[in-house]
């Protein structure tokens, strides 16, 4: 799988409210299936069908202990999405950069200027 491929699927992964939450609390560590199910009004093949998107996208993993099957997270295709966005952030980064010396530039010539009042006035004078 190409690696817009896998970005695709980690974003689908991460659209849904519900998974991130349940990535948010793989954070902290493992947890099984009725864990992560606990604080959610979804029953255990709901919250399997949510393991499974994420497990598919490749962010989280489950292990077998006896009859458990502890899941936990894999950091890394989270590392591969932030690293794309962050290459976006960049660039807006510096957009912005440029937007905030433009009206910089505008006030100090704004500012330069004479204000209408101000115009009104020394023509009033002049009369």
């Amino acid at each position: 799988m190409n690696n817009e491929d896998e970005l695709s699927l980690t974003f689908a992964a991460l659209a849904d409210p519900t998974r991130r939450a349940i990535l948010a609390r793989l954070a902290q560590g493992e947890a099984t299936v009725n864990e992560l199910a606990a604080p959610f009004n979804l029953s255990l093949p709901g919250v399997s069908k949510h393991l499974k998107v994420l497990q598919h996208a490749g962010l989280i993993s489950q292990g077998r202990r006896a009859q458990w099957r502890p899941c936990r997270l894999e950091p890394a295709r989270l590392k591969e999405a932030a690293d794309w966005i962050d290459t976006y952030r960049d660039i807006w980064e510096q957009r912005f950069d440029r937007l905030d010396e433009y009206l910089h530039e505008l006030q100090r010539r704004s500012a330069d200027q004479p204000s209408t009042s101000e115009e009104q006035s020394a023509s009033d004078d002049q009369q």
